[in-house]
């Protein structure tokens, strides 16, 4: 008897089926104690730490084979934070003459297109010529030292030539005071400099995110015409031209202007070298072997422009030159930084806009060629060299520099392989300051008029716009109303527009997250939405409910408290008006999504808890994360619910209601 019993099949079946139920009911218990008695969260300090770390590269030591840390000896600690700053260190060990060969064409050809272009863009930003050239000098050495890009090219651009005049010359007259203006400028720059250097160290490059996608391309949009309509006073040779950077006011001007004394010449002479760009632009694009014909084309219009205005005498009929060209090296600006005075919140504020905008334009044109070439760039160390380069800057005569999209392109085009092209272009313009200033005295301003403005299609995306239209119509309004107010209001009203619709629609999302109620897919232990999965099954007795918030506080706690409330009113409501239908005993909360949450938050669940108790139903937390076991745990809110209905995940949650026979699970 005892030997049939033992060998009988159906006990050994039986004994098998319960010895798995009790292994499962052990490795769930075990997991549940690695999750109730997890280690505390580091603090802010030392996320601080480690972002720093982060920057620079640092190790936290090194692990030997016993498994105990290290500590790093100091040349490896000082040769680390020295590579982490200066990545020329890493990559300048294996640099070969063959890179160097492209390096300089490339760098050569930069030169070529930057030095017009930054006396164009000087102007624009209602500056003296020659800033716009020593824009180019130091902060392209800077980047080249600390910059991570192989490809970007440093210096002046369009789009924040334009954000500096048209907001600093509300503050400083640059016609009646330029002295004053110049210095407010160099103020301007550093604390853009500094502001970007900061987002970089304390990893605040989520701020640039404010500025979505869709708004630069609205931004960009409305400044390419804002900048084009200006170009009208030097294309057309007009004197008497307005400051503002709407359209409509640019249009009175224009048309105002006709009715004073005006050359034609300057039109003709601009147009024709316009179109000459343009077409060398178009055999580029055609030909990829005629790569260089585009990057220098600005150039030659200005080299022919210049002989055919000094051997003609035009500028005696009516033409307009840039007359003097301050020679030689970028001078200290250090002493006229201006740090006191009614002015100097207004600096701040305008060097924060400008910081925005160039770390913007800056980390997107970087990323876009990094991927092109397979390699991946931080964009917090990028904040840091592009903050150090204004930094230095400010004190060299310099204005705000960032990445331009234009020149990074003939630099990718080029052949270029490390940032030494940036240095050999510093050089170029270096000996151009040295060497040819004083040829530059008869350069037409339509010239560089029309060099600006074949520089402007290049920033306006209307297919970017049309691929937003379609997958997104709120990122669209983002999108036309940064247009539309830079076009009509101003630069200053086009970047507000877009911060408050991104900020409006994060908020949105922000204080009326989705409240998902799951069901298990048939033949998974995966719980997945039921909007999303109409087989998924719902467990009788069971309402699990997915927070899809990654924060649960002050802004969204009473309205997520009010949400699962109301789901377990009406699910209550739908069991009982179906026969033999399972009353609901169990609140699964999945708070997988949620990354951290905040006393309020805590409170809400309390409420939650005491509402629930007096329904006469169990509460249940699946997959609560890290910070927010923690603070539940401080807060005491485990005592409240038991430690016992907190789960790693839904599957167990749910096979623990199953096990405790509250429920009774439908077969799938």
């Amino acid at each position: 008897m005892g030997s049939s019993s033992v060998n009988d099949p159906n006990i050994m079946e039986e004994g098998g089926q319960q010895l798995d139920h009790v292994i499962g009911d052990r490795n769930v218990a075990e997991r549940s104690r690695m999750l109730l008695n997890a280690p505390q969260p580091p603090g802010l300090c030392s996320e601080f730490v480690s972002s720093v770390k982060d920057i620079v590269n640092l190790p936290n030591g090194n692990k030997s084979y016993s498994g105990e840390k290290k500590k790093p000896e100091l040349k490896q600690h000082v040769g680390t934070v020295l590579r982490g700053l200066f990545p020329i260190l890493s990559w300048g060990r294996i640099y070969t003459l063959s890179k160097f060969k492209s390096d300089l064409m490339s760098g050569l050809t930069l030169a070529s297109l930057s030095i017009p272009q930054s006396i164009g863009y000087a102007n624009l930003a209602k500056l003296d010529p020659q800033y716009g050239l020593y824009t180019n000098v130091v902060p392209p050495l800077i980047y080249a030292l600390m910059g991570s890009s192989r490809e970007i090219a440093i210096g002046p651009v369009a789009v924040v030539s334009l954000l500096l005049s048209s907001m600093v010359q509300k503050i400083v007259d640059p016609v009646e005071d330029p002295t004053g203006y110049k210095r407010f400028v160099f103020t301007v720059t550093l604390f853009a400099g500094t502001f970007q250097a900061a987002f970089g160290l304390l990893r605040l490059g989520f701020l640039i995110d404010f500025l979505s996608h869709s708004a630069i391309v609205g931004f960009m949009g409305g400044a390419a015409i804002v900048i084009g309509l200006q170009q009208l006073k030097g294309l057309l040779g007009f004197t008497h031209f307005t400051n503002n950077t709407d359209v409509i006011s640019v249009v009175r001007a224009v048309w105002r202007s006709f009715h004073d004394p005006w050359s034609p010449h300057n039109f003709i002479l601009g147009c024709s070298f316009l179109i000459f760009i343009l077409f060398a632009r178009f055999l580029g694009r055609r030909n990829k072997k005629l790569f260089w014909l585009p990057a220098i084309a600005p150039l030659i219009s200005v080299i022919l422009s210049t002989l055919i205005v000094y051997l003609t005498r035009a500028d005696k009929h009516g033409v307009r030159i840039v007359k003097h060209i301050n020679k030689g090296l970028n001078p200290s600006s250090a002493k006229e930084l201006q740090f006191s005075g009614p002015n100097v919140g207004e600096a701040a504020k305008t060097g924060l806009i400008c910081a925005i905008i160039a770390l913007t334009e800056a980390i997107a044109v970087g990323r876009s060629f990094a991927a092109i070439k397979g390699y991946h760039i931080d964009g917090n160390k990028e904040m840091v060299a592009i903050g150090f380069t204004n930094i230095l800057g400010s004190l060299t005569s310099c204005y705000v520099a960032t990445g331009s999209f234009s020149r990074t392109a003939v630099n990718f085009s080029a052949g270029c392989q490390t940032a030494i092209s940036n240095v050999v272009m510093a050089l170029t313009v270096i000996l151009a300051l040295e060497f040819l200033t004083r040829l530059l005295y008869y350069t037409p301003t339509a010239i560089l008029a029309s060099i600006i403005l074949s520089a402007l299609p290049g920033l306006i995306d209307i297919n970017g716009a049309r691929n937003i239209y379609r997958i997104d119509k709120y990122d669209f309004l983002a999108c036309f109303g940064t247009f539309l107010g830079v076009l009509f209001a101003s630069v200053e009203i086009g970047l507000l527009i877009a911060v408050t619709i991104s900020f409006s629609r994060i908020i949105l999302n922000s204080i009326r997250p989705g409240i998902n109620n799951l069901g298990q897919l048939p033949g998974t232990n995966n719980f997945c939405s039921t909007s999303q999965f109409p087989m998924a099954i719902k467990i009788p007795g069971v309402l699990i409910l997915r927070v899809e918030s990654s924060y649960l506080g002050f802004a969204n706690a009473n309205y997520i408290r009010e949400r699962i409330l109301k789901w377990v009113t009406e699910e209550q409501e739908n069991e009982e008006s179906k026969e033999n239908a399972r009353t609901l005993q169990v609140l699964v909360l999945d708070m997988s999504n949620v990354l951290n949450i905040d006393t309020s938050g805590i409170h809400a669940l309390e409420e939650l808890h005491k509402e629930l108790v007096s329904l006469d139903l169990q509460l249940a937390i699946a997959s609560p994360t890290w910070k927010v076991m923690h603070k539940m745990k401080i807060s005491k809110y485990m005592d409240i619910i038991g430690s016992g209905w907190i789960f790693l995940t839904v599957s167990e949650a749910v096979d623990a209601c199953i096990g405790s026979k509250m429920v009774i699970s439908l077969p799938c």
